[in-house]
């Protein structure tokens, strides 16, 4: 037995079947993408190479710059409104003396919910007749509001529901963060005088940061691969002013069997995700210390 162990080959075995996955599942269709995104391909015909075509095409048309201006938006809403909402629910949570286990599940729950059911639910409490937010408009003297229809207000609904879909799985993150900072720094600074909110902004926050930072690129990922709640919701629409890449890319690519085309808005999509993650970790994130209690 020890002799196996000690065997390199036994090491190799046991990683075989996984590493064959990753090379069918992920590394051959991203090389399959990059290929054929130089490539004019209706999924039938042999495909033609056709240079820089694609990506010339996508530059040029103005809805996929629409779209992209939408990953923005999400991003945008993710780091300055959904975050510091993130922050001080969490602050909240982890102040709170009993119950704070339920408190922790009733949050999460959303985050392990199918992205479809999430959609319906909302689609339900946008709804213009008898909508919850409409009947609360009424209610008050207020005109209602085409959630999902208006164009004024569609992106801003969808990313409503991402944030609330989300926020709980990044709360856990941020409190077991924050539960994690020794008692003894708190009680000094009670003994020192200091109140609960000059101990959040000055003590916990600063000190779990690292996680702030991990939250925060975590939401840009997320913003820059986001589709599901958009096709269940709106499906792009009113008009193609909630289609963001990878739903212009179903739409205009896979949908009209543009599969070379297709494949060049996905490559941009990982191209443009590359960057920006790349650069918060070098302008933002690198400059966020590793803190030791």
């Amino acid at each position: 037995m020890n002799k196996t162990l000690r065997s390199p080959w036994t090491y190799v075995l046991f990683l075989l079947p996984l590493l064959i996955l990753y090379l069918m599942f992920f590394i051959y269709p991203m090389i399959s993408a990059f290929t054929t995104a130089f490539m004019k391909w209706n999924g039938l015909t042999p495909p033609k190479f056709n240079g820089l075509t694609n990506f010339k095409h996508a530059f040029a048309d103005s809805k996929f710059w629409e779209s992209a201006s939408n990953n923005g938006k999400f991003i945008l809403f993710s780091v300055f409104v959904q975050v510091p909402v993130i922050i001080f629910f969490s602050l909240l949570i982890s102040n709170v003396k009993k119950l704070k286990g339920l408190y922790k599940t009733a949050v999460f729950v959303p985050s392990v919910m199918s992205t479809a059911v999430i959609g319906i639910l909302w689609s339900f409490i946008y709804e213009p007749d008898i909508g919850l937010f409409n009947q609360i408009l009424t209610k008050i003297g207020l005109h209602p509001v085409m959630w999902l229809s208006d164009t004024s207000w569609a992106m801003f609904s969808i990313l409503i529901t991402n944030a609330w879909q989300w926020t709980g799985f990044y709360i856990v993150m941020v409190l077991a963060a924050i539960l994690s900072i020794p008692r003894e720094i708190d009680e000094a600074a009670i003994v020192d005088g200091a109140s609960a909110f000059t101990r959040a902004t000055r003590i916990t926050v600063p000190l779990i940061m690292p996680i702030i930072s991990v939250v925060i690129m975590l939401s840009i990922s997320g913003a820059m691969k986001a589709a599901d709640i958009i096709i269940v919701m709106t499906d792009g629409g009113p008009g193609g002013v909630t289609d963001v890449m990878a739903t212009y890319l179903i739409k205009y690519g896979i949908t009209n069997a543009k599969y070379g085309y297709g494949n060049s808005i996905g490559v941009l999509i990982f191209m443009f995700s590359l960057i920006l993650t790349a650069l918060y970790q070098v302008l933002i994130a690198r400059r966020v210390e590793r803190v030791e209690y």
